[in-house]
């Protein structure tokens, strides 16, 4: 590990996924739940609505984070030798830094379908930390751009490249080391970069096929009945730790393999899709391996394999890979509807303001309305698709697509 002298802000901001900060600082945003009550735009496109758009070369599917005026990406050459942090001013587009990050002389394999800089960053008040997994963690002062620390010795074979999200939780980043060797969650002192805690997967994942063993999943903290916990899907298993310490508090055998997306919490129920495209309502509460009983209910159906979901009130909304979106009520996993909206999704959408905002690979953008019957309100195109999910930054949607980056608004600032 190396350690580079900085003045660092005495403030360290805690994110609570109970609340709803006006920064989108994380995978998500400050509540890491997609949900957002900007006024946006129901229709747009590249000639509508669009304020600016910075082009993005390279191939990277990280999502935007937002800091005050700026916003900030990761960013990738397609074969992994070269690392990048971007910054861009979020009034003018106008790139602020462009920080090459990390060297790699030999980039673990990456399949097409994924990139060398697919986590999504954590930005808070004048730091941001990046992390490309085991190829390399950083944290940088987003004033100088300068490297306040990293870390290059956090090791895994993630066989199919990385593209678990960091989280912060008061003084720390927790990051997911899920891979083909090893399975781990670490927590990383924000000041330092030192390690303050490991948790080695405890659980038996019933086979030696490290490929059943990795995952990209990205963890979230929530308070249940005033416990605070740690929800850390991986293969086979998810586990609930205390954030604080690493200390594991419970286990549920979800099945699978490959979780992507991130879970989310309400009605006393925490919602874990896996990579086999299974969905399981598990009652947070207990010690050990909990028992069936503390499954409400579980689905096959248009459960995505790497989107994340939308929870509002009783309802739960997603969309399969594959297109087909659907609602569902969150109590009972009982469908209120079925609809295919065509294309393919890897991104997760957001919800605001009575409407849910899906994005698919080939730039497709339909948005719904969010209630018990299914009715389309608009479908509108960028000339690019998306991996990467939006960012909201005041009324204003922040948008990444294979190739640019784009502020999107009713009126211009």
């Amino acid at each position: 590990m190396r350690l580079f002298p900085s003045l660092f802000l005495s403030v360290l901001l805690a994110s609570t996924v109970n609340s709803r900060g006006a920064e989108w600082n994380q995978f998500r945003g400050s509540a890491a739940d997609g949900k957002t009550g900007a006024d946006l735009p129901l229709e747009f496109g590249e000639k509508n609505k669009v304020t600016w758009r910075a082009p993005l070369p390279g191939k990277a599917w990280s999502s935007p984070v937002i800091w005050g005026k700026q916003i900030w990406v990761t960013n990738a050459l397609p074969d992994g030798h070269k690392l990048w942090a971007l910054c861009f001013d979020l009034d003018t587009g106008k790139k602020l830094h462009d920080i090459l990050v990390f060297n790699v002389a030999e980039p673990q394999f990456c399949i097409a379908k994924n990139s060398y800089a697919s986590p999504t960053p954590v930005i808070e008040e004048g730091r941001i930390f990046v992390s490309f997994g085991a190829h390399g963690n950083a944290c940088i002062d987003t004033a100088t751009g300068k490297t306040l620390w990293e870390r290059r010795d956090i090791e895994c074979d993630h066989h199919r490249s990385p593209a678990s999200s960091p989280i912060p939780y008061g003084d720390l980043y927790i990051l997911h080391f899920d891979g083909f060797d090893r399975q781990f969650v670490v927590a990383l002192d924000k000041k330092t970069g030192k390690t303050r805690w490991t948790h080695h997967r405890a659980f038996d994942f019933r086979t030696d096929n490290g490929d059943r063993k990795k995952a990209y999943g990205t963890p979230v903290v929530i308070t249940h009945k005033g416990l605070a916990q740690l929800i850390a899907p991986a293969a086979v298993a998810t586990e609930s730790l205390d954030p604080r310490t690493g200390k594991l508090l419970w286990t549920f055998r979800t099945g699978g393999m490959n979780a992507s997306a991130r879970p989310v919490y309400g009605r006393g129920l925490v919602f874990v899709t896996n990579g086999m495209g299974r969905m399981s309502a598990i009652r947070p509460e207990g010690k050990g391996e909990l028992p069936a009983e503390k499954l409400a209910w579980a689905s096959k159906r248009g459960v995505p394999k790497k989107s994340s979901l939308i929870l509002d009130g009783k309802l739960l909304f997603m969309v399969s890979d594959l297109g087909v979106a659907s609602c569902v009520d969150a109590e009972t996993g009982k469908a209120h509807w079925t609809a295919r909206l065509g294309g393919n999704y890897a991104a997760s959408p957001i919800l605001s303001r009575g409407r849910i905002y899906f994005f698919n690979e080939d730039g497709e953008i339909p948005v719904i309305s969010a209630g018990k019957e299914f009715k389309l309100l608009a479908r509108n195109k960028l000339d690019d698709g998306f991996m990467a999910s939006p960012a909201i930054s005041g009324n204003a949607l922040i948008l990444r697509t294979k190739s640019a980056l784009y502020r999107i608004e009713k009126q211009a600032p």
